[in-house]
């Protein structure tokens, strides 16, 4: 048991709708094992099986010089879904059985690969089993679809909800924006205006100081002017007086001396 729900577990299942040039469409369902594979075939009146056993897989694998895993998956690859590029056959085999081959390039080289099919006991089971498996396949999709479309639409209502919050985050950033360049601006303005009255008041106090100065200046120099000048009256006053003083002595010697000279004779 556990081994066979080990099996069923890690077996993987594929259908192809293979479609060959003048031939009816045929559905190829693949089960996918370690190191065997199943393969059933229908065109929905006959079916054809192909159970490839371990051994048939590994002696297959080592013609081709391949790993099974790897010849697996290659085929699995090709029979799983239909290859552009690949040339399909499904011809007669003898004794009703038929031949699927599909072609492909390793290496530059192109190979062919071909599995034998057997008719099936019970064709009406066989393509029952692929409808089903389709259906299925098809009710999984369909849910997968519903699922995608509604997270879809989730995600829709959350991306404008988004959209709305930013709409409204940069509205509100603009105006808390324009209030603070506003209310900076005028407290700007109200420096500069500060500055200017200083700037005025540091201009007058220099021209006022100047012009304080200047008048110094002035004075000074009409002082010096003055002084000068009665200094040069007291000298001129003085000579004068020298001059007087002078002219008044000489006078009074001569008298003397007449004096004398006449006393003598």
């Amino acid at each position: 048991m556990e081994s066979g729900s080990t099996a069923t577990a890690t077996a993987r299942h594929t259908c192809l709708k293979l479609e060959i040039p003048s031939t009816d469409p045929l559905f190829v369902k693949g089960t996918w094992f370690t190191n065997h594979f199943d393969l059933s075939v229908t065109d929905g009146l006959h079916a054809w099986v192909c159970n490839a056993t371990d051994e048939e897989v590994q002696e297959r694998a080592a013609q081709w010089d391949q790993p099974v895993a790897e010849y697996i998956e290659l085929a699995e690859r090709y029979l799983g879904f239909q290859q552009p590029g690949s040339v399909y056959r499904f011809v007669d085999a003898g004794d009703d059985g038929k031949r699927l081959s599909w072609t492909f390039e390793k290496e530059g080289t192109k190979l062919e690969w071909r599995w034998k099919f057997q008719p099936s006991v019970d064709s009406r089971k066989i393509t029952a089993g692929i409808l089903d498996f389709l259906m299925d396949a098809n009710i999984r999709l369909s849910e997968e679809v519903v699922r995608k479309s509604q997270s879809f639409e989730k995600l829709k209502v959350e991306s404008e909800k988004c959209l709305e919050q930013s709409e409204r985050f940069t509205n509100e950033k603009m105006e808390f924006e324009s209030e603070i360049y506003a209310k900076f601006l005028g407290v700007l303005n109200s420096k500069k205006a500060k500055l200017r009255e200083l700037r005025d008041q540091l201009t007058k106090q220099e021209i006022a100081g100047k012009a304080s100065v200047d008048e110094e200046e002035s004075t000074d120099k009409t002082e010096s002017y003055h002084t000068g000048s009665d200094e040069e009256e007291s000298e001129e006053e003085a000579a004068k007086n020298i001059t007087n003083t002078s002219k008044d002595v000489p006078a009074g010697r001569g008298r003397g001396r007449g004096r004398k000279r006449a006393t003598r004779k």
